[in-house]
């Protein structure tokens, strides 16, 4: 009873201040535009993954960013939904740029020249009819490697007769091959990786008139994001050509296996690991349009894929080693790696290449009144299939795919707009053949209302506990059911931006959700999560350019009486228990002179965590120095402490990290890139639980020619 009180109170006090927020924001700042949390000064994919490390960015914002900047915007040709997607473009200022084609004019030209000059990374100013492209080799190494560099290779070329092609070859170290399973350990073994070469990113895209066709690898997704989108883009429009890749963040242990398996000095020893990327769609991908009467016309487009998955050991079930029925009962099955000949070890968690090979196909169906107007039908789905003999796999509860077989989806959407108002919607019914499962709905509604140099959305979102869709990107909170994020969530959202050119700009936020459901622990329906954030830039003069951005995180509201109960596992205390951090970033930037730019950054943040009794506080400095002594070479320097926890150094992460970054203009088709970063990690090995690492140094070299 007192726990019921206790809930109640918190529940009326969330949704009180969070109401609050929402008039401040509605009423005092005139939601971001396409939602990316900051228009970032540097779009290399080495700044973005910065921002990424600072927390400044989500992983989803690095993936749309970097997709962005590969494939382009075309200004004359892009779709309304396509526009939106540029950063810090607000739906008035798409609405501007598609009446000045309309009229004949170039797009371009309604930029403003601040505008044009930070959505130039993101553009598509290629010239029909004339063969064009680029290719960029990239290198990472550290000081401590004992293997050659990995490297990955971009190659993309197109422009005669509408077709474009491009490929992402990579030289791979660590990568393991698929397991095979063992008949007499009853489990799998994969031999030690060694140098090989992999081909994971080809394409080839025609594009014509009223349709286009693409073979390869590619990412794909419609409406708002709820039944299909592997793109990551705020409003995706089909599908794109993908050959992305992300250089190594940082370093990973050398030793695969359990600290007995290796020698001593492997045990501690750091290496670079390979590059990365996404694993899309592998296949064909193709559309059709054309117009229906003089009032509308249809699009059509179609895919198929077939396509080899990775998944982490810890996501497969071996239903031949375990029986039982009971969802969580199984552990994964062991996976052996040879590390000496006739010597076997048992692999520490990773990520297991080609596991599985999935068989997917759909499509969607758009008819559009008008470019702010349309209702449009998509469907797909997925059979998982596994070729690992005298083994009978499937998915743990803990996977982001749904066990027992085939799964998909099927999804209305429909837009609206007429002056300052748009609105959007989709509903979706999932399906799948899980044990307990089968299905259920979710919907996504964004109300827009755009003007001039400001925006507000307001979102709402249901998805029901059983809606297991592994291919929807809609919009959510952080906290995940069985591997999924979009799902088993009642929320809203609003969204504020207001910007004057030059002068200074406002943004905002606030997000609130519940569990409709009982999560993975009984009890947790109803379980309550806000967050709400505000950040102001302002330009005083170039020398002196301020902001600040205020955030509050409250976790697991509903669920604070659960933390007096002792017996609580650690994962029902995560889930139950509540979480908050409420943090303030104050940053400076100077325009010193021409060419040269000094930023300095402060944040300090209380955390409230389940793991931990009491509370903390964190903080983090940013310096950031830009020069362009020439107008070939740009030079950029970074400085940042973090401290997780003032009060102590045995435990998280306290780090200092400092960066040098060199881009060199050859001449006009040659371009190189050099990175040199060093870390120091700052705990205390009298006191930490974990050895602290030794300082590391890591270098990233690119070049890269265009013609």
């Amino acid at each position: 009873m007192v726990q019921d009180v206790h809930k109640a109170r918190c529940v009326r006090r969330v949704l009180w201040v969070g109401w609050c927020l929402g008039w401040w924001l509605a009423g005092a700042l005139p939601v971001h535009a396409a939602p990316y949390e900051v228009e970032p000064e540097s779009v290399g994919a080495q700044d973005l993954l910065a921002l990424v490390e600072e927390g400044a960015i989500s992983a989803e914002t690095l993936s749309a960013l970097l997709a962005l900047r590969r494939t382009g915007v075309d200004l004359g040709l892009a779709s309304r939904a396509s526009l939106y997607g540029l950063p810090g473009l607000t739906y008035s200022d798409v609405d501007v740029l598609l009446r000045s084609r309309g009229e004949g004019s170039a797009a371009g030209g309604a930029l403003t020249e601040a505008a044009s000059r930070r959505l130039a990374p993101f553009l598509d100013v290629r010239t029909p009819g004339r063969l064009s492209g680029d290719a960029r080799l990239m290198m990472a190494f550290a000081a401590s490697d004992g293997l050659p560099p990995p490297l990955a290779l971009q190659v993309r070329a197109g422009g005669l007769a509408g077709l474009r092609a491009g490929l992402m070859t990579t030289l791979a170290r660590r990568t393991l091959a698929p397991p095979r399973r063992d008949a007499r350990r009853r489990a799998f073994v994969v031999e030690a990786p060694g140098t090989s070469v992999t081909l994971p990113k080809l394409y080839v895209q025609w594009t014509g008139a009223r349709a286009s066709l693409l073979a390869g690898t590619y990412r794909l997704g419609f409406g708002q994001r709820l039944t299909l989108d592997t793109t990551a883009l705020p409003s995706p429009d089909g599908f794109l050509p993908d050959d992305d890749v992300r250089p190594p963040a940082g370093l990973e242990r050398s030793c695969l296996v359990g600290s007995a398996g290796c020698e001593p000095e492997e045990r501690l020893s750091d290496v670079t690991p390979d590059f990365r990327w996404d694993e899309g769609f592998r296949g064909v991908a193709g559309t059709v349009r054309g117009p229906l009467g003089t009032w509308a016309a249809l699009s059509l487009t179609g895919f198929g894929s077939y396509q080899s998955r990775a998944l982490a050991r810890h996501a497969v079930l071996d239903r031949s080693l375990c029986p039982s029925s009971a969802r969580g009962a199984c552990k994964a099955p062991d996976v052996w790696v040879s590390v000496a000949e006739g010597r076997w070890e048992k692999l520490t968690a990773r990520t297991l290449s080609g596991m599985f090979r999935e068989l997917a196909g759909g499509g969607n169906a758009t008819l559009a009144m008008s470019s702010r107007s349309h209702v449009g039908l998509t469907g797909w789905m997925a059979r998982p299939m596994w070729g690992q003999e005298g083994a009978k796999l499937d998915f743990q509860p803990n996977a982001r795919y749904p066990a027992g077989g085939a799964f998909g989806a099927f999804g209305l959407d429909a837009a609206w707009g007429r002056g300052a108002l748009d609105v959007f919607l989709e509903g979706t019914r999932s399906f799948d053949a899980a044990p307990g499962g089968g299905g259920d709905f979710g919907a996504v509604q964004r109300t827009v209302l755009s003007g001039g140099a400001r925006e507000l959305e307001l979102s709402l979102r249901y998805y029901g506990r059983g809606f297991a869709n592994p291919y929807s990107g809609a919009p959510s909170g952080p906290d995940a059911l069985e591997g999924l994020r979009v799902r088993n969530e009642l929320g809203a959202r609003l969204r504020y931006l207001h910007r004057e050119e030059g002068a200074w700009r406002l943004r905002g936020q606030v997000d609130a959700w519940t569990l409709p459901a009982d999560g993975a622990v009984s009890g947790s329906a109803g379980t309550l999560h806000a967050r709400a954030s505000v950040r102001g830039d302002l330009r005083v003069r170039p020398w002196l350019q301020p902001s600040l951005q205020v955030e509050l995180r409250d976790n697991g509201v509903g669920g604070m009486g659960a933390c007096a109960d002792d017996s609580l596992s650690a994962q029902d205390v995560a889930d139950l228990c509540a979480s908050a951090r409420y943090g303030v970033t104050a940053r400076v930037r100077s325009d010193v002179a021409k060419g040269l730019t000094v930023s300095l950054q402060y944040g300090h943040a209380r955390v409230q965590a389940p793991e931990t009794k009491g509370l903390r506080y964190d903080a983090q400095a940013v310096l950031d120095v830009r020069a362009q002594p020439l107008s070939s070479l740009k030079l950029h320097g970074r400085l940042v402490w973090k401290d997780q926890d003032l009060s102590e150094r045995s435990r998280l992460q306290q780090e200092l990290r400092t960066a040098l970054d060199v881009a060199w203009r050859v001449s006009s088709a040659v371009s190189a890139r050099g990175r040199y970063a060093w870390v120091l990690d700052l705990k205390d090995a009298r006191v930490a639980r974990v050895p602290p690492d030794p300082p590391r140094h890591l270098f990233h070299l690119e070049l890269e020619t265009r013609f």
